[in-house]
């Protein structure tokens, strides 16, 4: 925890407007000490500030607990979702109610330690446009997540048409004109980690060590890290697409070791099942269909989601 603390005299320059997005759902444990934590970094570095906290959908008491301590604060504000509209576009939310030059995304369990924020806003003062926190000690995990995320991250990066740096999550810092673009965009399924990346300008790299949970469970299920890892592939690759012609290049290749082993099965008189060869070549070619079917499903319903141009959230009530 104490490798994440920076001299707040760092930032020489507090004359900005710094907006906090915070996404929050059945956070209940943890609300008030993350607005807590949150607003002692914010005062300490002295800027004018605002956080904003955006309930996605909380079934607990988050909301009131949010309101409670909004209550006591004029810098809090709420963005209240509908229902649960998943994580990345909460955040999607939070950047569009933001005022601020620069805006801080960080979730609300308080594993992304807010002390980080100095080292996140020098780099901005000194020019970047994208601020990446990277993880480089991911604590309070087991080994297994731990793998699982170094794998997701490393793919990603090895099959994305844009540089997405590996180990970084949804702790950032943008710029105003970063924040402007990201709001802007009309796609649906965001992968706002991979938008961050592909919006280009000058973006920089911290590393900090990220911290065990303070409270409560993760909401991040393996069903939602599917989607996200889904997201991912198919907003910021191009290798889904082209796996069928690996895969038809593939098959080309089985069909003619086939074709040989039977014109030298025949030369030799040995002995071998007439239908064996062609049943398992049709059998190979129902399966990679399929497969590409399914890819193609999978990018045809992207479009109808952007087709469809439902809003991206739909806000319920703003404190």
């Amino acid at each position: 925890m104490f490798a994440n603390r920076v001299n707040f005299m760092a930032v020489e320059t507090p004359d900005y407007l710094l907006s906090i997005v915070i996404p929050m759902y059945n956070e209940e444990q943890g609300a008030s000490e993350c607005v807590r934590r949150v607003r002692k970094v914010l005062q300490d570095i002295g800027c004018r500030y605002e956080m904003i906290f955006v309930n996605d959908g909380s079934r607990d008491q988050t909301l009131e607990i949010l309101k409670n301590e909004k209550a006591q604060d004029e810098k809090i504000k709420i963005v209240d979702l509908s229902r649960n509209f998943g994580h990345q576009t909460a955040i999607s939310a939070g950047i569009d109610h933001a005022k601020g030059d620069a805006i801080i995304v960080i979730d609300g369990d308080l594993q992304d330690p807010p002390e980080v924020f100095p080292r996140l806003i020098e780099k901005w003062l000194a020019g970047a446009d994208v601020v990446h926190a990277r993880r480089s000690v991911r604590h309070g995990e087991s080994a297994l997540k731990n793998l699982r995320a170094q794998l997701f991250y490393r793919i990603m990066s090895s099959i994305s048409t844009v540089a997405i740096p590996v180990d970084v999550g949804d702790f950032r810092l943008i710029s105003r004109r970063v924040a402007d673009e990201l709001s802007h965009m009309s796609e649906k399924r965001r992968y706002v980690r991979g938008l961050a990346s592909w919006i280009g300008f000058k973006q920089e790299i911290i590393d900090y060590e990220r911290e065990a949970r303070f409270a409560g469970t993760p909401s991040y299920t393996l069903k939602t890290l599917m989607g996200l890892a889904m997201a991912g592939v198919t907003g910021f690759s191009v290798v889904p697409l082209r796996l069928g012609i690996y895969l038809g290049v593939a098959l080309m290749f089985a069909a003619t070791i086939s074709l040989l082993y039977v014109v030298y099965a025949a030369a030799l008189h040995l002995l071998i099942a007439d239908w064996a060869p062609l049943m398992v070549l049709i059998l190979f070619v129902f399966a990679l269909q399929f497969f590409c079917i399914g890819i193609i499903g999978e990018y045809l319903y992207i479009v109808l989601e952007n087709v469809r141009a439902r809003p991206l959230y739909v806000v319920r009530k703003i404190y």
